[in-house]
């Protein structure tokens, strides 16, 4: 490298970092979600996911750093530094724990497309709670730049984030 560690040598590329859908459904902006703390990105940027089946999967490969004992939200951190929230519905920690079963816990490792926690969406949905969920990128400030897939039908697994660094 020289000298210089290679300053005039090749150029950097950027880091990209991906992440999956959680669930089966439509991804759509977080900005549309009726929630004021999620639609302002006051968490971090992010998408949502109006679910159409109730079992939530991993995103990316990480550890999870809490499972909410609500059972309505689970947080990890990437193997490249993401820090994610998966949180299923619109003020859902009210029902605490009812149709929601965690399948996680604390400090667990976890890959891309493993299952994370199932919620009965019409039990939710009969209670009058909004079943909206949120993959929220909590770190965003740690990124140069978040792209989102918006507006179109998603499975688990399907890429809807890319997070540079």
């Amino acid at each position: 490298m020289g000298i210089f560690g290679g300053l005039f040598g090749k150029k950097e590329e950027k880091k990209v970092i991906t992440a999956a859908s959680p669930v089966k459904g439509k991804c759509i902006s977080i900005t549309k979600v009726n929630d004021p703390t999620f639609s302002a990105e006051v968490l971090g940027k992010g998408i949502a996911v109006i679910p159409s089946e109730g079992v939530f999967y991993a995103p990316a490969d990480g550890k999870v750093t809490m499972a909410f004992a609500a059972g309505h939200a689970v947080s990890m951190e990437t193997l490249e530094g993401a820090e994610l929230l998966l949180h299923v519905g619109i003020d859902t920690v009210e029902l605490q724990g009812k149709y929601f079963h965690m399948e996680v816990s604390d400090g667990q490792n976890v890959k891309r497309g493993d299952v994370l926690l199932r919620a009965d969406l019409e039990g939710i949905r009969g209670e009058g709670y909004d079943t909206a969920a949120m993959l929220v990128v909590c770190n965003t400030g740690d990124f140069a730049e978040i792209n989102c897939t918006l507006d179109k039908e998603v499975q688990p697994g399907d890429e809807v984030m890319r997070l540079y660094r």
